[in-house]
């Protein structure tokens, strides 16, 4: 089981530390329907060399748009050796007729439903060129093969996915080419997610889910169950899930300390335009200040290059983020993957430039700007990213904080991320990614302490009260 770095890697030793934050659960996954018997290696060419001398049966390559050249490659190698190459993910369900080229066996779609019936088949040598997942449920899965995974090479070993998909529908969201057919958004069990959490050592989570906050009953009780575990965890979840009551204090009851959350744009033009209702007529400020009190971090999340963005649009959207407080942001270039709704649109208006799937990266142009030079768009870009991780954006950001314990976490993570990058590729060269852990949590359980401070407080006040009515 591998998966391919982008074609540019030539060496996993000096990738960002971006690249060394998850294992790839989705392989990890499947590895869990083999039998014990079966011997299986998994390889993440993103923190390894891969071993291409090896005399595999079976080879299955999870393939995303930007690691398509180098899967290929790595297919047609292993073809040519005479083993039989299966190819999944999010490229191959997009563009299925290109991946065929190179694979004996091909997945639509999740696997979790077409895997197992491949592996009879294939058992009995009658394996099929393609199967399309039709069946969407996360119920009653065997555990991920986590010995599988080489820990100390990530950051954040205990990453985790609890549901698949997100209950909302964005043009330019790769998610509706992938789930098309089918459910596309559902939810294991609480109770086989909290067992796969317990599974897990240390303190800290990392949930990969699109959006962990989609069904509010599932994530009520995953919070509920999760509570005295004594967990600090990260996630992915949206401004209308943020401003919805309870919910959000059931998280950080729970050990949530950082939010990744989609702004994408302040323009509401540009939702329409996208089809991002949820975030229409949301109050971006009070969604931040509401994380903000209690205690949890942001990490926000923005896109440039939609049709009524113009060259004013990176200073705007950066000096807004730097006001509002955000530990860290994140910037991307609008990028219109093939088979969602936004890359038909384009291609009807003949305005998509690029073919190379290694540009689909979000961080080139791909494609004509209706309001701005493609050139403009790369540029801005960049200097978005500059302007918003200088250390006097980041000592501004860090001054919306009310006291220095505050500031000195904010300084700390934005810093941390962006500013000591040579140190990073130091310790990836190194290996010794796994070790920065504990530096990760000691932050972490900073952004606490303010909700556990007034948490504290509140208790001391009631009881006061009480004991004061008795009286």
């Amino acid at each position: 089981m591998i998966l391919p770095a982008l074609t540019e890697a030539k060496s996993p030793f000096w990738r960002p530390i971006k690249y060394s934050l998850f294992p790839p659960l989705g392989l990890a996954t499947l590895a869990g329907y083999l039998r014990d018997e079966d011997e299986v290696t998994l390889q993440d060419e993103h923190v390894e060399v891969l071993d291409l001398d090896d005399e595999p049966d079976l080879v299955v390559i999870q393939v995303y748009i930007t690691s398509a050249k180098r899967a290929y490659a790595l297919a047609d190698h292993y073809r040519r050796k005479g083993a039989h190459v299966a190819l999944g993910g999010l490229h191959v369900t997009s563009l299925p007729e290109e991946a065929a080229r190179h694979a004996d066996t091909i997945f639509l779609g999740p696997g979790e439903d077409t895997w197992p019936i491949f592996l009879g088949d294939f058992r009995a040598g009658r394996q099929l060129q393609l199967y399309r997942s039709d069946v969407r449920t996360l119920m009653g899965m065997p555990k991920m093969r986590r010995d599988l995974i080489k820990r100390h090479h990530y950051l954040v070993p205990n990453s985790i996915v609890v549901s698949r998909g997100c209950p909302h529908t964005c043009d330019f969201c790769y998610k509706e080419a992938f789930f098309r057919g089918g459910k596309s958004y559902y939810t294991q069990a609480v109770d086989e997610a909290l067992a796969e959490i317990e599974r897990l050592p240390g303190r800290h989570l990392y949930f990969l889910d699109d959006h962990l906050f989609g069904n509010a009953r599932f994530a009520e009780g995953l919070f509920e169950g999760m509570k005295g575990m004594g967990r600090l965890w990260q996630a992915a979840g949206t401004v209308k899930s943020v401003l919805a009551p309870e919910l959000l204090e059931k998280a950080v009851e729970s050990g949530l300390r950082s939010l990744f959350v989609g702004f994408e744009t302040l323009n509401p033009n540009n939702l329409r335009d996208q089809h991002k209702y949820q975030n229409l007529n949301r109050d971006y400020t009070a969604a931040i200040h509401r994380l903000h009190d209690l205690g949890v971090m942001v990490n926000g999340s923005f896109v440039f290059g939609m049709d009524d963005d113009d060259e004013t649009v990176f200073e705007r959207t950066v000096e807004w983020a730097i006001e509002q407080g955000i530990e860290t942001a994140t910037f991307h270039i609008l990028t219109p993957y093939p088979s969602t709704a936004l890359y038909q649109r384009l291609a009807a208006q003949e305005r998509i430039t690029s073919d190379d799937w290694d540009l689909f990266d979000t961080r080139h142009v791909v494609f004509r700007p209706a309001k701005i030079s493609p050139a403009a768009l790369e540029a801005g870009y960049w200097r978005a990213y500059r302007d918003f991780y200088r250390w006097g954006s980041i000592l501004k950001g860090a001054w919306t904080k009310d006291c220095w314990s505050e500031r000195l976490r904010h300084i700390g993570y934005a810093a941390g991320w962006k500013k000591f990058e040579p140190l990073w590729d130091w310790v990836i060269r190194a290996r010794r990614v796994g070790q920065m852990l504990p530096v990760l949590e000691t932050i972490l359980t900073g952004f606490g302490r303010k909700r556990e401070y007034e948490t504290n407080e509140n208790n001391e006040t009631n009881e006061k009260r009480k004991r004061n009515k008795r009286k």
